[in-house]
C-alpha cells in the first residue's frame, strides 16, 4: 500500500512536532530545576481578600528575599525556605499556611521575560481557606524585583543561551513555543504522568 504525498507529508509534519515538543519540554525542565516560585493564594475573591493577598505578598518577599541571597542554586534555597516556613506564616500577618511544594504552572510572561508551562518547584502561601484568585512570581533567583527581571538575572542563573532564548522569546514566537509546552503538559496530566 502507498502513501499519497498528503499523507506523508502529514505524518513528516507530525514527528517534526513531536521531536520538537520534546525539545521544548527538555528546556523547560531544566529551567524548572533552577528556580523557585512564589504563590500566593487569596482566601476569597472578594476586593479586601484580594488587596490582602498583595499585603501577604510583599511581607513574605520582604522576608524571603535577603534570606535566598546567600542560596547558590534551588536546592540551597529550598533548605532555606523549608527552615523558614513558620516564619513565612507569621510574616503573613494573618492566618495563612506556606508548604514548599511542586505545582504544575501555566506560561506566565513577565514583563522583561516569559516563563513557559510546566511543573516547578513553589513556596506556597495560602491565605485562608486558600479559594480565591493568586499571585506569583519567581522568588529564586529574585525575578520577583523589577530590577533584577532582566537579561542579567536571567544570564546570573547560569542558564544556557538556549533557555535564555526560551523564556525571553524576543521577537521570534515564543507564544507558539510555549502553547505546544502547554498542550504537552496539560496531556501528561490527563495522562496521569
Amino acid at each position: 500500500m502507498k502513501l499519497k504525498i498528503w499523507e506523508l507529508s502529514l505524518f513528516v509534519a507530525l514527528v517534526i512536532a513531536v521531536l520538537w515538543g520534546l525539545t521544548l519540554e527538555q528546556r523547560q525542565t531544566g529551567l524548572s530545576e533552577q528556580i523557585v516560585r512564589l504563590h500566593v493564594i487569596a482566601h476569597s475573591d472578594e476586593t479586601a481578600d484580594q488587596a490582602l493577598k498583595y499585603e501577604v505578598r510583599d511581607r513574605v518577599r520582604e522576608l524571603i528575599e535577603p534570606l535566598l541571597e546567600s542560596a547558590a542554586n534551588r536546592a540551597e534555597a529550598e533548605t532555606v525556605i523549608r527552615a523558614h516556613l513558620p516564619e513565612i506564616e507569621a510574616a503573613a500577618g494573618v492566618p495563612a499556611r506556606a508548604t514548599l511544594t511542586r505545582e504544575r504552572y501555566p506560561t506566565r510572561a513577565y514583563e522583561s521575560f516569559t516563563l513557559p508551562a510546566g511543573i516547578y518547584s513553589s513556596l506556597r502561601v495560602e491565605i485562608g481557606s486558600g479559594g480565591g484568585r493568586n499571585w506569583w512570581c519567581v522568588v529564586f533567583p529574585p525575578l520577583c524585583i523589577e530590577a533584577a527581571s532582566g537579561p542579567e538575572a536571567l544570564e546570573a542563573m547560569g542558564l544556557t543561551e538556549g533557555e535564555i532564548a526560551l523564556i525571553t522569546g524576543g521577537e521570534q514566537g515564543y507564544t507558539i513555543r510555549f502553547r505546544t509546552l502547554e498542550i504537552m503538559d496539560e496531556l501528561r496530566a490527563r495522562l496521569g504522568l
